[in-house]
């Protein structure tokens, strides 16, 4: 088994400030999607539709969403994704994990959903 996508729904003018998170920090694309009667995003990792946005109504952030902690992504470039968050302000925590020699950043998009990226053999140079 693995990962297939995540969806994240929230109003529009949320979700095109998520959108253009993920893209200039993570570098992912927008990419093809189909019209499923409503509006909303696909972005590509590779060829791979990783995250879906889909728009709904803002009454419906006040639900209860359930107990989703995190998304974690595995990726390479330490060194340039601490420059890219930096750059854009966003507060991040780092951690280094000696026994399996991975470092990951751990911070939140616009829409308020926890990150961690994870980079295996690679630690800051400071």
């Amino acid at each position: 088994m693995k990962l297939d996508h995540i969806n994240i729904s929230a109003p529009m003018e949320i979700l095109m400030e998520v959108r253009d998170f993920y893209c200039s920090v993570l570098g992912l694309k927008e990419g093809y999607r189909p019209d499923f009667g409503q509006k909303g995003f696909w972005l590509y990792s590779s060829d791979k539709p990783l995250i879906h946005l889909s728009e709904c109504d803002a009454a419906l952030t006040d639900m209860k969403q359930g107990y989703l902690n995190h998304v974690a992504f595995q990726t390479t470039g330490l060194e340039d994704m601490i420059e890219r968050l930096n750059t854009k302000n966003i507060e991040y925590r780092s951690s280094y994990i000696a026994e399996i020699n991975m470092s990951q950043i751990f911070f939140h998009d616009p829409a308020g959903t926890r990150i961690e990226v994870n980079f295996l053999n690679e630690s800051t140079n400071t």
